[in-house]
């Protein structure tokens, strides 16, 4: 479990692959202070430290992750990529970003930067229709790793909000229309989503508990009635 708020920025000093295993390392300013079988969120995505040093650490990375990630592109041209870092959560610390999980939903692209004053920006972001359908206005959103609330939605897209702070502790401040971004939505929004999900299959299936009136009314008293 992780906070979207990036803890220090690394950098990809070598990439690997044997077999159906790709492994990074990565120079990072906190690395001697890791310890084997620990979780790091690497730009978005909760992979474990295999080895570390007083200067790197490495990660390894399955078929599935390499796939779902913007990482993808990494066996090509990695080796220098900057990448956003944040240790796992502890019990009892001060949650100020939201719940991140480092479980990527998918790849988006930046189709825009608009100048939102004093040194910030709006940046519009492409999606796939799969994740634009978790994307809530107001809502929570990871990318690359960073904890940012959803302006806005619309068209095949999502707007957030980065401000200097933001734009110069992250790899986001070097963003680029046209780049890639790892994206995680809400687990809260999965969260509910599911169950909606949940009661149209009931429904369908002839279930007499979740009526239409139920689904098709949605209040937080119909959320509770259908076991959210």
């Amino acid at each position: 479990m992780f906070t979207g708020l990036v803890e220090a920025m690394g950098r990809v000093v070598k990439i690997s692959a044997a077999r159906s295993i790709v492994n990074l390392q990565i120079e990072a300013p906190f690395s001697g202070e890791l310890k084997k079988g620990q979780s790091v969120c690497v730009s978005g995505a909760c992979l474990t430290v295999v080895s570390f040093n007083n200067t790197s650490f490495s990660v390894e990375m399955m078929n599935e992750t390499v796939k779902r990630t913007k990482f993808s592109s990494l066996m090509e041209n990695g080796a220098g990529t900057a990448v956003n870092l944040e240790r796992a959560l502890r019990a009892g610390d001060r949650l100020d970003g939201h719940f991140v999980l480092g479980h990527i939903d998918g790849v988006g692209s930046a189709r825009s930067l608009h100048d939102g004053g004093a040194g910030s920006y709006i940046v519009e972001v492409e999606a796939p229709p799969e994740i634009m359908r978790q994307i809530v206005g107001k809502g929570s959103v990871a990318l690359d790793g960073v904890s940012l609330t959803v302006i806005d939605s619309h068209d095949g897209c999502f707007s957030v909000g980065l401000i200097p702070a933001t734009l110069s502790n992250c790899t986001l401040g070097k963003l680029r229309t046209g780049d890639k971004l790892n994206i995680e939505t809400d687990i809260i929004g999965k969260y509910v989503l599911t169950k909606l999900s949940d009661a149209f299959l009931l429904k369908r299936g002839g279930f007499s508990d979740v009526n239409e009136n139920k689904v098709n009314n949605i209040s937080l008293e119909r959320l509770m009635e259908i076991g959210w």
